[in-house]
């Protein structure tokens, strides 16, 4: 029996020491040693673990930080841009495929903690998780060190897309150039409900312009959800225009 205590004992402390030494390489990755090596645990974590805490919460603030930092740049970057303009450029830049396509270039799936179901689906290449753990591990970074510990990993993540190829609008951003011609349109977005286990969740989102619906979307995240309930729109906005 002591043996066996022992031995589990053993497998608890290599196993910590294993994490340990992932995080640090994850520190160096992201060019910033964290004081609260729990956040950084916590910001890589996913639900599918099931193990009292995982990235959602920090996913959460990591959004609202990246989305005011990248507008103060454009902001003061492109003096000559307007609003339609700055609105399409954020959106490049905080879009799920470029978000994760850094993730990949820098193999943050590397360090993923997941359960096995998503494990097992390949969850350390899914573009709506990678883009997740960014958001997460930038509000990890605005806890852990404020806007300037934030600052340095922005600044890489947007010269990283600026020096990717121009791309077609997405449905939400060309739903918002559409409506910035006309004055007080509002968009809104709402998850109304999530399906399925932690590991393989559907997001349902209802698309509202001046509170009333005008669209609706399924996906595998909500940005994919979102994007669908936006492509549902314009396709109305066109037909009922026949633009």
């Amino acid at each position: 029996m002591v043996m066996l205590s022992y031995f589990v004992y053993l497998l608890f402390f290599l196993s910590d020491c294993l994490m340990r030494d992932e995080l640090k390489e994850l520190c160096r990755v992201l060019n910033y040693t964290f004081q609260d090596e729990f956040l950084l645990r916590q910001a890589i974590t996913h639900a599918s673990k099931d193990i009292g805490y995982s990235y959602e919460r920090l996913e959460f603030l990591g959004d609202a930080v990246l989305e005011l930092m990248v507008s103060t740049f454009l902001f003061h970057q492109y003096p000559q841009y307007n609003e339609g303009q700055l609105t399409a450029a954020r959106t490049k830049i905080v879009r799920e495929e470029y978000l994760a396509t850094w993730a990949k270039a820098h193999k943050l799936g590397d360090f993923l903690i997941l359960g096995k179901g998503e494990e097992n689906s390949g969850g350390r290449e899914k573009n709506s998780i990678l883009c997740d753990v960014v958001e997460s591990i930038i509000g990890a970074l605005y806890l852990d060190g404020g806007f300037e510990a934030v600052r340095r990993l922005i600044v890489e993540i947007i010269s990283f897309c600026q020096n990717k190829p121009i791309v077609t609008l997405d449905a939400k951003s060309e739903l918002q150039e559409l409506l910035q011609k006309s004055p007080n349109q509002n968009i809104s977005y709402k998850v109304i409900k999530q399906e399925g286990p932690p590991h393989n969740v559907t997001f349902f989102v209802d698309l509202y312009v001046n509170d009333i619906k005008q669209g609706q979307g399924i996906g595998k995240s909500k940005k994919q959800a979102e994007q669908e309930a936006a492509k549902q729109a314009l396709q109305k906005m066109r037909k009922k225009n026949d633009l």
